[in-house]
C-alpha cells in the first residue's frame, strides 16, 4: 500500500463546504460554500481560489456539457456562466415551502440532474423534519420529482453498470440503494446498504471509484470511509485533521487524487483553534484507486 497523504489546498474556511467536482478542462476543483452564498474553484495549477457570490445558499455544482456549469441555488435549479458570473434561473421546486432549500445534487450517466431539498438548519443537522424531496431536471429543463419526505436529502451517485441508484437522506445514518432505470431515469426499491456506526456519525456527500466502491464523507465523523455494495461492508476508513467534512470527489489528471471539503458552522472558538483547517479542502494522495470522470448535465 502507498503510504496515504493528506493536505489542505484550498484554506477557504468555507461555512459549509460542499459538492466538489472536478473539471478536467480547466485543470480545477469547483466546489461550493453553501450558507458561505459562493460557488468556487481551485486551479491545480495556480493553487488560487476563484469565488463567485449568489444570492442564495447555493449547495451544488455540475459541470454543462455545453459548457459552464449548473448549479443548485435556494430551490432552484440555475445556469452558471463563470466568465460573467451570471446566473439564470433554470427551474423552481418546492414553492409551497419557503423555508426548504436544496442540498447536495449531481449529474446521472445520461446527463439528468439529481438533487433533493430540505429545510434551512436551525443549527447543523438540527431541522424541521421530514420536508425535503428528491429532484430530477432533465435535458429539457423540465423536473421530475421521485419522493418526498426526506430529511437532509445527500450524497448520491451510481453504481457502474448504472443500473443502481446510490442515495444518503442523513438523518437515517444510512446509505441506501435503488434499482435504476438508465433509459428512463426512474428509480425504486429502496433498501439499506449500509448503516453508519456511532463514531462514523452522519452520512454527507459520496462519490464512487473505478472498483465500485463507494467513499462516503462523515459529518462530524471527521473521515471518509469506503464501502462495498455488494457485501454492505466498510472495506477502509482514512481519517482528516477536521470533524465536518461533508464531501468527497476524485479528481487530477488520472482521477487518482480524493478531494474532501469540510464545513466549519456551528464550531465555537475552542473547536476552531484545534481544527484551524476548519472549512478547507483537503487533498489525499495514496489511495491506490482511481475515480471516474464526473457527468455533464444535458441541457
Amino acid at each position: 500500500m502507498a503510504s496515504i497523504k493528506i493536505e489542505c489546498v484550498a484554506k477557504e474556511n468555507c461555512k459549509i463546504g460542499e459538492s466538489p467536482v472536478w473539471d478536467a478542462k480547466e485543470n480545477s476543483l469547483l466546489f461550493v460554500d453553501i450558507t458561505g452564498r459562493k460557488v468556487c474553484k481551485w486551479s491545480s495549477l495556480t493553487q488560487q481560489v476563484q469565488a463567485i457570490p449568489v444570492d442564495a445558499p447555493v449547495s451544488s455544482v455540475a459541470l454543462r456539457k455545453s459548457g459552464d456549469y449548473v448549479i443548485t441555488l435556494g430551490t432552484r435549479f440555475a445556469a452558471l456562466k463563470w466568465k460573467d458570473q451570471l446566473v439564470t434561473t433554470i427551474a423552481h421546486v418546492d414553492k409551497d415551502k419557503p423555508n426548504n432549500r436544496f442540498n447536495d445534487g449531481k449529474v446521472d450517466p445520461a446527463g439528468r440532474y439529481f438533487a433533493g431539498t430540505m429545510a434551512e438548519e436551525i443549527r447543523p443537522a438540527v431541522l424541521e423534519r421530514h420536508q425535503g424531496s428528491l429532484y430530477t431536471l432533465l435535458a429539457d429543463h423540465s423536473v421530475v420529482k421521485h419522493f418526498d419526505r426526506v430529511d437532509i436529502s445527500n450524497g448520491l451517485d451510481w453504481s457502474l453498470d448504472h443500473k443502481t441508484f446510490f442515495y444518503i437522506d442523513s438523518l437515517s445514518y444510512s446509505v441506501d440503494a435503488f434499482d435504476y432505470d438508465l433509459q428512463t431515469g426512474k428509480i425504486g426499491n429502496r433498501r439499506s446498504m449500509y448503516k453508519l456506526e456511532k463514531e462514523e456519525s452522519i452520512p454527507d456527500g459520496m462519490c464512487i471509484d473505478t472498483e465500485g466502491k463507494l467513499w462516503v464523507a462523515c459529518y462530524d465523523g471527521g473521515r471518509v470511509i469506503r464501502l462495498d455494495p455488494e457485501t454492505g461492508k466498510r472495506l477502509q476508513t482514512v481519517k482528516l485533521p477536521v470533524d465536518k467534512t461533508t464531501s468527497c470527489c476524485f479528481g487530477g489528471k488520472d482521477y487518482s487524487e480524493m478531494y474532501v471539503t469540510s464545513a466549519s458552522e456551528g464550531m465555537d472558538k475552542d473547536w476552531l483553534s484545534r481544527q484551524p483547517q476548519a472549512g478547507g479542502v483537503f487533498k489525499i494522495t495514496g489511495l491506490g484507486v482511481k475515480g471516474i470522470p464526473p457527468y455533464p448535465f444535458a441541457g
